[in-house]
This record gives structure tokens, sequence and C-alpha cells, in this order.
């Protein structure tokens, strides 16, 4: 690895097969000149965006993050990125790298300055955080410390071997994470399987009950839920995250590995790519799926299927076609504790669900609940 001028940096990137899309947002906006200002950028930047405004961010992503400036943004805007580059030219080798940074302003800010880099490839995720010392320079300065830092991170995933100096101090290091995903989940992200077993293991038998979830964080409460479900279904409850979205962008190889590191040894864990009950269904036929109520209560109403009456019912349709029924718990709908009995929900839907009373199960905590308060600290 050398130092090198952004001019050299930018010719060796441009040497390689590698074709990106970048996104920037609080900072870093100086690498993409950088970049095109040096012969050879068509073969290299299929897009370059700086999604600078809240509302401009929150359409880049699919929905609004839980706090702009982190590292699960950057990773979530790189992939964002990568998928945008790979619909681009779907025969290159492709790559996003994004970065989303709070610098110096003409107003104090209470928070640290700070800046979240990150990039996805088909095989590699890697975040790169670093905290500036505040007070110490001024915006052009941090600008530029953070304008070489995304350059840096574009030759990485590009492959080129270049690396500008960065002038930092010693308070500053720079906190870097890396996953190269196994074959199996990069297959999965690729979209060249549908369902995949956590770690690699041999599944040789069809799950009777699932519990969907995005499991961030998994806690007390769904491991009561399984516990629950089990005894009453008499049967050993999976676990299934999808890492597909309706709107927003898949989880990363690091988001997946966090997830995954919270569940044991001896839990039954499958990734998919099925982020509706229907698309489940056709995945998992004849498991019952324990769900809140909130859940079913979405399943049941046309406005999650674009106000279509029609489309609402198709997909129950399709999810008693193939066997499958619902275990469901109560939970806060709309601000008040609910169970089935209580939900108007429709008659083809109510009669593939069976009740779990409030005596049996009640936790209010929530996983949005939880996420705010871990990032308070």
């Amino acid at each position: 690895m050398s130092k090198v001028s952004q001019t050299q940096l930018a010719q060796e990137v441009h040497a390689t097969d590698c074709r990106m899309v970048i996104a920037v947002t609080g900072g870093g906006s100086g690498a993409i000149s950088a970049l095109l200002a040096v012969p050879g950028a068509s073969r290299t930047v299929l897009a370059a965006v700086v999604p600078y405004a809240s509302q401009a961010l929150v359409e880049w992503l699919g929905g609004r993050p839980d706090e702009f400036c982190a590292a699960r943004t950057a990773r979530a805007m790189a992939m964002a990125a990568f998928l945008k580059a790979r619909t681009y030219d779907p025969q290159a080798r492709t790559c996003g790298v994004a970065c989303t940074a709070s610098l110096a302003s003409d107003r104090p800010k209470r928070g640290p300055h700070r800046a979240h880099l990150a990039y996805q490839t088909a095989t590699t995720t890697c975040e790169l955080s670093l905290g500036l010392e505040k007070g110490r320079r001024g915006r052009s300065e941090e600008e530029g410390i953070v304008a070489a830092l995304v350059l840096n991170m574009i030759a990485a995933a590009s492959g080129a071997h270049a690396r500008l100096d960065v002038p930092l101090v010693e308070s500053e290091q720079a906190r870097t994470s890396e996953i190269v995903a196994p074959l199996d989940q990069q297959r999965l992200l690729a979209g060249q399987v549908q369902v995949i077993p956590l770690g690699g293991k041999a599944q040789d038998y069809a799950p009777r009950a699932i519990m969907p979830g995005a499991f961030d964080p998994l806690h007390d409460g769904h491991r009561k839920m399984a516990e629950i479900a089990a005894r009453l279904l008499g049967c050993k409850v999976d676990f299934e995250i999808s890492i597909t979205n309706v709107d927003k962008p898949p989880l990363d190889f690091i988001e997946i590995d966090r997830r995954a590191r919270q569940f044991s040894a001896v839990d039954s864990v499958w990734l998919s790519r099925a982020p509706r009950f229907s698309e489940k269904a056709e995945l998992f036929p004849g498991a019952t799926f324990v769900v809140g109520a909130d859940t079913i209560a979405r399943i049941g109403e046309a406005r999650y299927y674009g106000g279509q009456e029609a489309a609402m019912q198709e997909a129950i349709a399709r999810i008693a076609d193939r066997g499958c029924r619902f275990l469901v718990f109560g939970r806060q709908v709309e601000g008040v504790f609910r169970t089935l009995c209580e939900l108007p929900i429709p008659p083809q839907l109510a009669r593939l669900c069976q009740d779990v009373p409030q005596a049996e199960f009640r936790n209010d905590i929530s996983s949005t609940e939880l996420r705010a308060r871990r990032s308070q600290g």
C-alpha cells in the first residue's frame, strides 16, 4: 500500500474493472469531484449522489433511519448504492460506497464531529467510523479529511492499492470492521437462492413453526413467545429473518452477522428473501407463523397492499393454499394492547389464526424502544 496524491489514487481506481455508485451526505463530496477531475472516470463512476436534506436521504434509503449519522446508516446507503450499480451494469464487478458525516458548521453542534463510511460489494461489507476532535479544525479542513477517507474507501472497494495520507491526531482513531460473507449468504443477496439456514447448517426437516422478525434486537419477549408457542404447538419453533424489505435496502453482511450473534447454537435460524407472508408461505409450506397482533393486523389491512382489497385477499388465499396458519400473541396496536379477538380482521384471515390469551402472555417491550435506549447509551 503506497501513499499517493489524489490524482494518482484516482488514476489507479479508474484502471480497475470496478464500476461504482457513490453516495455522500454531510461531508466528503470533495471525493466525487476529485474522481471526476481525472480522465477515465466514465469507466468507473456510474453515478454519484449527495442526498443532503434529510428527506432526500430518506428517499435514497426507502425509509427513515434511526439515526442519520451512524455506521448503520452508512452501510444502508452503501447497499442502496450497490443495488443501483448492479442495476446500471449487471455484468460488471460493482460496488457501492457511502459516507454520512456531521462536521463543523456555521452554528455550534451539540454532538461530536464524526464520519461514518462504508462500501458494499457482492461479497463484502466494510465500514469505517471516525470521531474528529471538536474545535480543532474548521469546516474546510474537516471536509478535506473526510474526502480523503472516502477516496481511500473507494480505492479499497475497487481493489486499488493506493491510499491517501490522512492527517489525524493521536486521539482520532478510525474504527473499521469488514466481513467477507460465506458463499451461501452471497448467493442469497444475489437472489440466486431464496432461503438458507443460518451458519450453513444443513436442515433435513421442514419447520413446523416459524417466528419471523427483524430481531433488532432479539429480546426476552421474543424468547417468551417462542417458549409458549413451542408448548402450545407441540414442536420446536424456528426463527426467520428476511434480509430484504419491501422498501428499504437489504441487510448488509455486517448487519446479518450482528443479528445472528444474538442466537444460541441450539436455535434454528433461517435467512430468507421473503419480506411478505405470502412469500414466506411459499418457502415454509404447512408452517404455523408465530406473530404479534400488530403483524396480523397489517396482513388484514388493504392499505398495506396499496389500498387494493383484491391484492390483500389474494395474499391471504396464497397463505391458506400453502397450508400455513398463525399463532397470534397480544401486542400494542396503535398504542393499545390488543389480542386477536379484539382485531377487526377479515374472516378469511381469522380462520387461519389461533389466539394466545393475555393471561398466557403480555409483554409491552418493543424493539424500537430498545434501539432508542441503545442509541442513548
